[in-house]
This record gives structure tokens, C-alpha cells and sequence, in this order.
């Protein structure tokens, strides 16, 4: 089946029991390569990008120091610190670590996830499996059980049941949880891809507070 030759791409790698389409080895192959290569490229990638554009735009730090002019050179620095008013620039120091270890908590979010997101498309194909037996389990216990015998009472008893399970559970239940899977889907899987909540707090128009602002001193 389809779930077992995904659950095979990384479970047993190199095997191919029941060939879908021709070339099917080497693609799981490729596939299974390039999903090991992206962990280290999003590990390193970035913080390497980051410390050569920081190089490149950085300004060239002079090791000679004329003490003489060492107090004057403290307090011009200190004037243009405060002038300055807390606003970056190439006077920041780059945090290399920082950066990695940043990076590395992005990584391992990313990875958490697309287990997560493989888990929730088994989950769904383990619920269709379950509401197929159930399907069986109804038709053979309701239908197939009454249907041979000769009593008219006994068919419509049977058939009643099965039409009665098979609108509660089946389709009321199954729409019920393909609604909520896709709702999660969509919501948590699809969110995860570039939602961070970062944004800023949303503070709807009133002319109250404007007054109120504006006679606080």
C-alpha cells in the first residue's frame, strides 16, 4: 500500500517490496538523502551567511592605540553612544553562537515537525481503515445475518440497525473527523510553516484612550 512504501522509505531504505512505478528505488533514495542534507544546510547555512555579510559590511578594527588620545576617544564614544539612542548598526557585536544555537532550536523544531505532520497523515489513513472495518463488521453482523432467513420481521429489523449504525457512525462520526483533521491540518501543520507570533498586540481605535494619552504628562 501507499502508507507501507512510505513508512519503507524510512524504515528500510534500499528495499522496495511491490514496485509502483519504474525508477521507484532510486527516487526513495533521493528522497531520503535530501531530507538528511536539509538538517545540517538549515544548521549551517544561515549563521555562515550571516558572519561573511558581517564581515563584508563590518568596519576594519585598528589595533593601534595612542594613548594619548585614549580619554578624549572614551568621551566621544560615550557621546555618540547616548546620541544615538539605542540604535543598532555595525557597532554591534555578531554573536556567532548565538546564532547557531538559534538556528539549531529552528532545526530541531522543523524536524519535530515534519514527524508530526507525517503522524497526522498516517493518523487519517489509520481512522479510513478503522471506519472500513466498522463498515464490514455492520454489513456482516446486521445485513448478511438476517437476510438469509425466511422471517420478513428479522430482514427489517436487521436492515434498520445497519441503516441506523451506518448514519451515526459512519458517516456522521467520519464527517464529524475528517471536518476536525482538516481543521487541524490546516490550522497547526499549515501554521507551524511560518507562524511565530511575533507580531504586535492589536489595540482597536478609541478616541478615549487618544484623550487619555495625550493628558498623561
Amino acid at each position: 500500500s501507499l502508507v507501507n512504501t512510505l513508512i519503507n522509505i524510512a524504515l528500510a531504505p534500499g528495499s522496495v517490496v511491490d514496485p509502483l512505478y519504474e525508477g521507484q528505488l532510486e527516487t526513495q533514495q533521493t528522497l531520503l538523502m535530501m531530507a538528511f542534507v536539509s538538517v545540517p544546510a538549515m544548521l549551517l547555512i544561515k549563521p555562515i551567511y550571516m558572519k561573511i555579510q558581517y564581515d563584508r559590511t563590518a568596519p576594519p578594527v585598528s589595533h593601534h592605540v595612542d594613548f594619548d588620545d585614549e580619554a578624549e576617544e572614551r568621551l566621544v564614544s560615550h557621546h555618540h553612544g547616548n546620541s544615538s539612542g539605542g540604535h543598532g548598526g555595525h557597532g554591534e557585536e555578531f554573536e556567532f553562537g548565538e546564532v547557531v544555537i538559534h538556528q539549531g532550536i529552528e532545526t530541531i523544531e522543523f524536524v519535530l515537525g515534519m514527524v508530526s505532520n507525517t503522524a497526522s497523515y498516517l493518523r487519517l489513513w489509520a481512522l479510513s481503515l478503522a471506519h472500513s472495518e466498522l463498515a464490514t463488521v455492520f454489513w456482516e453482523k446486521t445485513m448478511l445475518s438476517t437476510i438469509n432467513s425466511d422471517s420478513f420481521i428479522a430482514i427489517f429489523i436487521g436492515f434498520a440497525v445497519f441503516a441506523a449504525t451506518t448514519f451515526g457512525v459512519i458517516l456522521a462520526m467520519d464527517v464529524l473527523e475528517c471536518f476536525l483533521h482538516a481543521l487541524r491540518l490546516h490550522w497547526v501543520e499549515f501554521q507551524n510553516k511560518f507562524y511565530k507570533a511575533d507580531g504586535h498586540k492589536f489595540h482597536p481605535f478609541s478616541f478615549k484612550q487618544t484623550i487619555k494619552d495625550s493628558q498623561q504628562p
